[in-house]
């Protein structure tokens, strides 16, 4: 391990200048005394205008009860963790006294690789601070061992568990304390704690934006305007009705290829996710590549749309959106793209098809999108039956919506350090505005979920694996995955904390075409959102690429050859084999559909 030498003397630079380091220490404290008794007061008054939450939603109790009495009832785990926990002490100790007398030593536990919560040199280089982090993370581990190491528990309980464990031990890390980080310590005492008060104003502001409720500011949410700065590739709104407007863009090229490409986003998040700026534009890399692209931008919904069903978005989304492509183009068969549940209605869609003997889908591709869900990741511990009655009772108060700010609360909590904590600090401790940045600005600008869609696909897919299991049934015909026989091209990242690629793999494997040869997968760096939108100009991460498609995933990731940067023209040298020749290049309104406005239209822009 590497080696280091006590720098205790960095103390020092964290007096405010001009004033002697007891005043500036006694000024520091108070502010922090001042700006915790504010956060009380902030959170007592929602909870006293809003009403006290229930203090157990999803029944930790008895689960933390049960895995905690079958740690209890084995002693030599108890006694191993132990064991373990006091040598990690002794050798933090130890080193502790080392370093003090100015030796160089080594530390008795690291963070994680990509831990970015120790990123000052303080909790590095001050020894008080390093000590501070290790206790925490020796604390920490041991306690998520154990849970880790339960014996006779059923696995998704012991997920559930686990899942809460490392929200617990992440809320109580040192660096969300402002007595305990050093970043906090030192701008309090600088600025004479200038930004803890800014911090509760900030504090104030969030509170007041979520009717009473912490809503946290992630980014300038005011920088960004739909269709001026985001969503601005050129086109038309060609089709519309009370699910999706369908959108065909404006070609680059005096050719396209004949045959039009179709993208079904995730009707959880808006659609400009692929198409941010410019250069970041998956649009507009399409269109410049030689594609008809159309999109669906789907309809932020309200109370009256409480009642929509899954079957209603294949035949109002997927269906509807087939029938007026072809109205649009005149041609029959499409590509098709699904990304994240996207995709997942565009596999159900498949095999709906595919029993119909319906075959206007020539080829399918898959963006982070899962369709097996025994493998789906921390999503599962929401959706147990504790789970889906809290979020059901949540839609109920609602009107029959869930509302955007609770699904972007669950996801947030899949990576809580970056996502919520990181922002505790900055906005409310250090004071600091959030900075203006497009992909939080579209993370933010969340959409709501129809009660009886979202319960469907979480109790179908989430608690049931239905699909997987061939057990799902569509306007009255059982879906088959294995009858879908087409060419499929199924991304996953390697990152990915919503769509893990060993959910996505499995997925992959289900489709008949899979026998068959004729599905390609592929695995990207980065996570859910960055894996996919990746422009190569970017030059960034990497992709792995293996034409086979054995058993597991561990095999494929064997045999499979790592290149650098976006994995875009890969799919693109796919895709262009299957898309035909090349003709004229369509522009909206060549066909038989005139267009309705202009994109990104209408529903794009409406907020939560």
């Amino acid at each position: 391990m590497a080696t280091k030498k006590d720098k205790n003397s960095n103390n020092a630079d964290m007096d405010s200048e001009g004033a002697t380091p007891e005043d500036a220490l006694a000024q520091g404290l108070a502010a922090i005394e001042n700006f915790t008794k504010a956060l009380q007061d902030s959170v007592s008054g929602a909870q006293g205008s809003a009403g006290l939450p229930d203090p157990d939603p999803f029944n930790l109790a008895s689960d933390f009860a049960e895995v905690f009495g079958k740690v209890a009832a084995n002693p030599d785990q108890i006694l191993k963790a132990q064991k373990e926990l006091w040598q990690g002490y002794s050798a933090l100790w130890a080193n502790a006294a080392r370093r003090a007398a100015g030796q160089t030593t080594e530390d008795a536990i690291k963070p994680e690789p990509g831990d970015r919560r120790w990123r000052a040199p303080d909790w590095t280089e001050n020894l008080a601070f390093d000590l501070i982090k290790q206790s925490y993370l020796l604390n920490a581990n041991w306690l998520n061992s154990l849970v880790a190491g339960a014996e006779d528990v059923e696995p998704k309980l012991r997920k559930k568990v686990a899942f809460f464990t490392r929200q617990m031990t992440d809320a109580f890390a040192p660096t969300n304390f402002a007595m305990t980080n050093p970043e906090v310590f030192r701008a309090t005492i600088q600025s004479e704690g200038e930004n803890l008060k800014k911090g509760v104003e900030n504090l104030a502001r969030d509170m007041k934006h979520g009717g009473g409720s912490l809503k946290i500011s992630q980014t300038d949410t005011e920088a960004y305007e739909i269709g001026r700065d985001v969503a601005t590739a050129p086109g038309k709104v060609m089709f519309e009705n009370d699910i999706m407007q369908l959108l065909q863009f404006i070609p680059d090229t005096k050719t396209t290829f004949t045959r039009p490409l179709v993208i079904f986003p995730p009707w959880i998040n808006k659609y400009y996710i692929l198409d941010l700026r410019p250069e970041q534009s998956m649009i507009r890399w399409l269109t410049n590549k030689g594609y008809t692209v159309f999109l669906a931008s789907w309809v932020n919904p309200d109370k009256a749309l409480k009642d929509k069903t899954f079957e209603d978005y294949m035949r109002g989304g997927v269906l509807a959106a087939l029938e007026a492509v072809k109205d649009a183009t005149g041609e029959e068969k499409v590509n098709a793209v699904g990304y994240c549940i996207g995709g997942t209605l565009l596999a159900s869609t498949l095999a709906y098809m595919a029993a119909k003997k319906d075959t206007r889908v020539a080829s399918a591709t898959f963006f982070a999108a899962q369709s097996d869900f025994e493998e789906a990741g921390d999503l599962l511990v929401f959706c147990d039956e504790v789970g889906l009655a809290q979020v059901e009772r949540r839609m109920d108060e609602a009107g029959g919506v869930l509302d955007g700010a609770a699904m972007a609360e669950t996801f947030n909590m899949l990576r809580a350090n970056d996502l919520i904590w990181s922002n505790v600090i900055s906005n409310y401790m250090l004071g600091k505005s959030p900075r203006a940045f497009d992909l939080l600005f579209w993370n933010a600008d969340s959409t709501r979920m129809p009660k009886a869609l979202h319960m469907y696909y979480l109790d179908t897919f989430y608690r049931q694996n239905a699909f997987a299991k061939g057990k799902m049934t569509l306007g009255g015909v059982k879906l088959d995955p294995e009858k879908i026989n087409i060419p499929m091209y199924v991304q996953s990242s390697k990152d990915d904390h919503i769509a893990p690629y060993l959910s996505v793999y499995r997925g992959a494997r289900l489709y008949g075409g899979a026998k068959a040869g004729k599905v390609r997968f592929t695995m990207a760096g980065s996570g859910h959102i960055a894996g996919v939108i990746n422009p190569p100009a970017a030059k960034k991460y990497q992709h792995w690429i293996n034409d086979s498609l054995p058993d597991t995933v561990e095999d494929w990731m064997a045999g499979a050859t790592e290149h650098a940067g976006s994995w875009w023209p890969d799919w693109h040298k796919w895709l262009k084999t299957r898309s035909g020749k090349k003709v004229t290049a369509r522009t909206p309104g060549d066909g038989k559909l005139a267009p309705i406005e202009d994109a990104p239209g209408r529903y794009v822009k409406v907020k939560s």
